[in-house]
């Protein structure tokens, strides 16, 4: 960039993917510049934890690719602009390990549907992001591999206060795009696990319907709850990048919808005067913290001056969800998981005496505590005895839940409430895994429903720490939470605020 170049006086990485997408497209930056600038600030602040994977040569071959596209007159909306992704994607140019020792070092073979479709898109892949081992956790405090810079493993931190978790399981990802180490990244959300990160670093996050994205190549949790989706700083850079991501795939995912790409930008702009916003009793109980409250709150305050109308609803059935969530993706997990037994990839145990001692070694060694435990949940409860009593249960009131939701949606067109019912606590602090299990009960409940859901950050907490927002739709109504957190965001600037020292 030259001293005239209006680029010149601003740093890059405070630019959103949309101004970063006009830049490239208007020649005022090459995407080998912007991808050399994120690689270096990544060295820089290796300290985070984030990533887990950065291959600087293939990171750049894509960016001239880009760049020669560019001059060719390919203008696509997000030709030559750096991404991140979560570490349960596959891909063939980086390692791909779910944050798991079971997979460490492992290379896939080709791309994840999602990371494709990206890439078609011409988006340039900056490396892989840190998340708690097979997306199980709420911290991302269950991730086996050491990250970038580091020959330890360390959790990954938060930019807002290096001594608090970022969430999870997508925590890496939250992480980099608060501290400006990606301009976005992509997520996974099973149970919250792209809203809770994004509420609790001060991001945008979206998790479109179940189906709308492909989980071909997304190493599976719980099948019928995985579901992948943008992070970045805007709902307008989220919807850039949902339309690129989403797409039928009926040759490979058996769960994705057969519906056409859709360009969730178009109506970010549309007035929200009369939106009927449904404010669920059982989100505002004695378990949400004040300071979140008064937050939520406000936010609410500022829709109803933007034109929206407030609806008091209910949903009864939200308390069930945990339970509810605690056995079914545990028993997905369970069946999920059975393929890492050390036979055809991944760890395998170096001393054992017969093939069943080689499972057992193996996956004792390869999993960590918290996948065993869900792995152990999950067998228990699909179990000759158990099956009927447990899982069969937990089917019907999961019916019982998504049917609240469209009772809901009678009387209110999107539903709003907090993401989790604290800020970001202490790293180390939730010594009992249930503590962590009862911080997803505002997200669970979508989560179940298969429901479109976002978080967007509305103010700040105890500690200085960010607050987020849930939204939610009805199937298929991404376009209208992406339009409602747009026009929040832009008569309010909490999206645009930034950690000292970033």
């Amino acid at each position: 960039m030259t001293a005239s170049n209006p680029l010149a006086s601003q740093d890059l990485h405070d630019l959103s993917v949309h101004a970063l997408a006009q830049a490239l497209r208007a020649k005022q930056v090459s995407a080998v510049e912007l991808a050399g600038h994120f690689l270096t600030r990544s060295r820089t602040h290796a300290d985070l934890g984030a990533y887990v994977d950065i291959q600087e040569a293939a990171t750049l071959a894509q960016a001239r690719a880009a760049d020669a596209r560019i001059a060719q007159g390919k203008t696509g909306a997000l030709e030559g602009v750096p991404v991140a992704h979560k570490d349960i994607f596959v891909t063939q140019d980086f390692a791909s390990t779910a944050g798991s020792r079971m997979l460490k070092g492992y290379q896939s073979p080709f791309d994840a549907t999602v990371v494709a479709n990206l890439a078609h898109a011409g988006v340039v892949t900056l490396g892989k992001l840190n998340c708690d081992e097979f997306a199980m956790g709420s911290s991302n405090e269950n991730s086996a591999i050491a990250p970038v810079g580091s020959q330890t493993v360390t959790p990954v931190r938060n930019p807002w206060s290096r001594d608090r978790i970022p969430g999870g399981s997508s925590g890496g990802s939250a992480a980099a795009v608060a501290a400006r180490l990606a301009p976005a990244a992509t997520g996974t959300d099973t149970g919250g696990s792209i809203r809770q990160p994004a509420a609790f670093c001060g991001i945008t996050g979206i998790k479109p319907t179940y189906g709308r994205a492909s989980r071909y190549g997304m190493i599976a949790f719980a099948s019928s709850l995985d579901q992948a989706g943008p992070m970045a700083r805007s709902a307008q850079d989220c919807a850039l990048l949902l339309s690129a991501m989403c797409g039928p795939d009926p040759d490979r995912d058996s769960t994705s919808l057969d519906l056409p790409a859709e360009d969730f930008s178009q109506k970010l702009d549309d007035s929200i005067e009369g939106l009927r916003i449904g404010i669920p009793q059982e989100f505002f109980g004695e378990g949400l913290a004040p300071d979140v409250r008064t937050a939520i709150d406000a936010a609410l305050k500022e829709y109803e001056k933007l034109g929206a109308k407030l609806v008091p609803i209910t949903l009864p059935r939200t308390e069930l969800s945990i339970p509810v969530y605690y056995i079914i993706a545990p028993a997905e997990a369970s069946s999920n998981l059975s393929r890492f037994d050390g036979v055809k990839f991944g760890h395998r145990a170096k001393d054992y005496t017969d093939l069943a001692d080689m499972y057992k070694k193996t996956r004792a060694e390869g999993f960590g505590d918290e996948v065993k435990r869900r792995i152990m949940i999950g067998t228990y409860v699909l179990s000759h005895g158990y099956y009927d009593a447990y899982y069969l249960q937990a089917q019907k009131i999961r019916r019982m839940i998504a049917d609240d939701f469209q009772n809901a949606f009678k009387d209110c067109d999107l539903i709003a409430g907090p993401v989790a019912p604290s800020v970001a606590w202490k790293i180390g602090a939730h010594k009992d895994p249930l503590a962590d299990y009862l911080a997803d009960i505002f997200t669970l409940p979508g989560s179940l429903a298969g429901l479109p859901g976002m978080s967007v950050p509305v103010g700040f907490g105890e500690g200085g720490m960010p607050v987020g927002m849930q939204l939610l739709g009805n199937y298929f109504q991404e376009a209208r939470l992406l339009n409602a957190a747009h026009r929040f965001q832009q008569a309010t600037d909490w999206h645009a605020r930034k950690p000292e020292g970033v």
